[in-house]
């Protein structure tokens, strides 16, 4: 069975060497001080190690079952979930008022990881609801707000989102389900929907489903699409549960991977909804939720990749296999451990470069949306940004680490004892739910490059060149040096996207995938560039672990030298332009 330990002491650097975050100047987060995150970070760490990760395997192997209209989770799911609440985990960055501890989204994102790296699938289920609390804060009305955001904080309700149906995924303007007026000011829901993570469980009393439907005088397409809340079971106006409401689960998806979480079949029969922010502005009340899950989507590919990697540098220290190419490690044993050979470093680095950075990439995303909640328009637009190139570009190498962790262990890893298998397939859903990554890849270089006029792209570069300013250090040239360089090739794309995208647009949309992989290097590159300042700061001042610093440093340079020339080629690929995708005719594939 595999194991799991969180790794809290590059989250504190993360948080406090590289961010600075008590020094932010937001309000609450003077009070973010090391010892005060460490103390929260310590204690989820207790709860995603004892409780969390060995309820993982058992999810994995029971999957959840539909009995007599209810959908039951594993066993030990419905104590683990009682033991969140009862810690308060669920409502960690939700507003005082409405019984949450107000903390920053940046450290609800690093207890986040450490929940997602225990058990995936278990936490979906305050994942979600954590979405849809915030698309009801943002969104809903007064009397909304009191009435449903309090048990959503504390998961005493859980809550969804309901986009997909069966002949629409990614083109809502083709949805079905309706919403008709009611003289009381409700809605009548009516329809199917699928795919619905959360859709249906036992470990709440009930279920607050927000749901896109079109409402008459809407039109066609996405414009006349609006959102609406629709309970499991009706609520009394003192707050006490009533009725059921006309929803109901017609199946549970046989899913490659993360069996733990229910993914359901939701049909609305005529179900009593409550409209969510504008007629017919549904899409945009829901991309408060969806942006935000996207984030929490990119934090999940390289979370598996870290727990995977955990597994996989611990069977490479213990499994011993022929010798080191150079002479004995070990001779008085009878074969040296894995790690000595130069094909599983390279494995390993891999994994390790790409998690620390990812890690920081999404923390400071995190931070930005503090800082765009707080009302900093600049921030605001930079993680609008980068949304799309966290979630497509982490869950693609989230996955990719997991499957080189599975290949550490050889035939062993394809045999489900060893619990390989079960990150690989866990990990895989990440590229394709919120969003498949191709469509994040069309969002960035078809809305995002040229939103405002280019200028949130423009600051990106800018932020981009300070930063390579700041560090004269020679030590800091292995890291500058390379950012420099990537962020040049980066540039040189979105300009060939600018003077060939309007007259043949199929150049720009057949580069999108590298630019937004390419754009993912550039971004981790900054943030090794970062850390890696950080690192030496500390160290010049005698402060921290030395050989944790060390470490951190090689683990830079690694990624610099081994994973920023990737950017060449996307360049090159980018600049073939749309010939070689497009030229052959269909009936010839």
């Amino acid at each position: 069975m595999p194991t799991f330990k969180a790794n809290t002491k590059d989250m504190q650097f993360i948080l406090h060497d590289m961010l600075n975050i008590s020094a932010s100047g937001l309000p609450g987060h003077d009070e973010m001080e090391r010892d005060f995150t460490g103390a929260v970070l310590e204690a989820a760490a207790r709860v995603a190690e004892d409780v969390l990760a060995p309820l993982n395997v058992v999810g994995d192997q029971e999957g959840c079952v539909l009995d007599n209209g209810v959908v039951r989770t594993p066993k030990g799911f419905d104590a683990a979930f009682a033991a969140m609440k009862d810690g308060g985990w669920t409502a960690l960055d939700c507003d005082v008022e409405h019984g949450g501890q107000g903390m920053p989204f940046a450290l609800y994102s690093a207890v986040n990881e450490i929940f997602v790296s225990a058990n995936m699938a278990f936490n979906m289920y305050q994942g979600l609801t954590h979405g849809a609390y915030s698309a009801i804060n943002a969104h809903g009305n007064e009397d909304q707000k009191s009435k449903w955001l309090p048990k959503l904080a504390s998961c005493d309700w859980t809550g969804t989102m309901n986009l997909t149906e069966p002949h629409c995924g990614t083109d809502l303007g083709l949805l079905r389900t309706k919403a008709e007026p009611q003289a009381d000011g409700s809605y009548k829901i009516t329809g199917q929907k699928i795919f619905i993570s959360a859709g249906d469980h036992d470990l709440a009393e009930n279920i607050v489903h927000l749901v896109l439907a079109k409402a008459p005088g809407g039109g066609e397409g996405t414009k006349g699409i609006s959102l609406f809340i629709v309970p499991k079971v009706m609520v009394n106006d003192d707050g006490s549960l009533g009725a059921r409401n006309a929803v109901s689960v017609g199946n549970i998806e046989e899913k490659m991977g993360i069996h733990g979480n229910s993914t359901c079949v939701m049909n609305y029969d005529g179900a009593t909804g409550w409209l969510l922010g504008d007629l017919h502005k549904g899409m945009r009340a829901m991309f408060t939720m969806m942006n935000e899950a996207r984030l929490g989507v990119g934090l999940q590919g390289y979370a598996v990749a870290e727990a995977a990697y955990q597994n996989a540098l611990a069977y490479a220290k213990d499994r011993r296999q022929g010798r080191a190419v150079t002479g004995a490690a070990e001779p008085s044993e009878p074969a040296d451990p894995l790690i000595v050979h130069p094909d599983i470093r390279r494995n390993l680095m891999d994994q390790k470069s790409f998690v620390e950075a990812a890690r920081a990439f999404t923390i400071w995303g995190a931070h930005l949306i503090d800082l765009g909640h707080a009302g900093d328009k600049q921030a605001h637009a930079l993680v609008s940004l980068l949304t799309p190139v966290i979630k497509g570009f982490l869950t693609d190498q989230g996955f990719q680490s997991a499957v080189q962790a599975q290949q550490v262990f050889g035939g062993h890893g394809y045999i489900e004892e060893w619990g390989m298998s079960q990150f690989v397939r866990d990990a895989r859903i990440a590229m394709i739910y919120e969003g498949a990554n191709g469509v994040q890849a069309l969002d960035l270089v078809g809305r995002k490059l040229a939103a405002d006029g280019g200028k949130p792209i423009m600051a990106f570069f800018d932020l981009i060149k300070t930063e390579c300013k700041l560090h004269d250090d020679a030590r800091m040239a292995p890291f500058t040096d390379a950012l420099k360089a990537a962020s040049k090739q980066l540039q040189s794309a979105a300009m060939f996207f600018m003077e060939n995208g309007m007259k043949t647009p199929n150049a720009a949309l057949s580069g999108s995938y590298d630019f937004m992989h390419m754009m993912g290097h550039v971004c981790l590159g900054l943030m090794w560039t970062r850390m890696a300042a950080s690192a030496i700061s500390a160290l010049d001042a005698g402060e921290g672990d030395a050989q944790y610093l060390d470490a951190k440093l090689a683990t830079g340079r690694y990624y610099m030298a081994r994973q920023m020339p990737a950017c060449a080629m996307h360049l090159a690929r980018i600049e073939s332009g749309a010939e070689p995708v497009m030229d052959l005719p269909a009936d010839q594939f």
